[in-house]
Order: C-alpha cells, then sequence, then structure tokens
C-alpha cells in the first residue's frame, strides 16, 4: 500500500479588504497572469458584501469587500491578525518594478541574503504582501535564518 504524500500547498487566502477593486488592481499588477474565478455578493447580518476569488486554477487569494461603518485599528506586528500573505515568485525585481511604476509602495527594506530575495509592498488600502525568490532549490539553503 502507498502512503500518502506529506507534499501540501496553500489553496487559498481569504482576507477581508476595504476595496475590492483596489485589491483586485494590485494582485493582477503583481500576476497579470490571475483571473477572476468567481464573483458574487452575499448577505451576512442583513448587509450585503461583494466578495471574489482571484488567481489561478490552482491556488487564489479569496477577497471579502468589508461593509462596517466602524473603523478598525489594528496595529500590523502588534494586534492579532495576519500581518501579510507571502507569494514564491520568478522574478522580485520584476514585481517590484511593475508595483512601484504602478505607484505602490514598499512597506520595508529586508537585509540581503544569498539565498533569498525579498521585497514587502503595501496595497492601496494598507494590506501588507510579501513576494520572495528562492535563489537555490536546496531546502537547507532556502531556509537559511542566520544571515
Amino acid at each position: 500500500m502507498r502512503e500518502k504524500s506529506l507534499e501540501m500547498y496553500l489553496e487559498h487566502a481569504n482576507i477581508t479588504v476595504e476595496d475590492i477593486d483596489e485589491a483586485i488592481k494590485f494582485l493582477q499588477i503583481a500576476f497579470p497572469h490571475f483571473k477572476i474565478r468567481g464573483r458574487d455578493q452575499s448577505e451576512v447580518d442583513g448587509v450585503t458584501r461583494k466578495w471574489l476569488h482571484i488567481g489561478t486554477e490552482m491556488t487564489y487569494v479569496a477577497l471579502e469587500e468589508v461593509s462596517s461603518e466602524t473603523e478598525v485599528i489594528r496595529r500590523p506586528y502588534r494586534d492579532v491578525g495576519i500581518n501579510h500573505i507571502g507569494f514564491v515568485v520568478d522574478d522580485v525585481d520584476i514585481i517590484a518594478r511593475n508595483l512601484e511604476t504602478a505607484g505602490y509602495k514598499k512597506s520595508i527594506d529586508v537585509e540581503p541574503h544569498p539565498y533569498r530575495k525579498r521585497v514587502y509592498y503595501y496595497d492601496g488600502t494598507g494590506i501588507e504582501y510579501e513576494f520572495i525568490q528562492y535563489l537555490s532549490d536546496e531546502p537547507e539553503k532556502r531556509n537559511d535564518y542566520e544571515f
């Protein structure tokens, strides 16, 4: 009997955004091949919310537009919640150039590492995304935290 594989991948992340159109714009600049897989609206607690799935056939980001009238002040990396979503990419420099050209801002500068390149950007509503390019196929080098 064959053992099941322990390999996995993240199918999707589901995030609530202030402006669904801004989120679509940001993600399609970073990943021009991302398509809207499906979209609709649903009613939750008497409030209609727009939602959609954007990505590839294998992986996507589920977006739901917030409809709260109450402003939520969350301090990333201090308060409970997701701080950023990380995507492995083939070329960090192309994504950074495309996002910079479109007017998006870097969130932090990252120390150089011999086996990976990373950049962090905010979308137009303050959600942070990380883009990682690995420079080695060797897991021990890719996952090195000594630098």
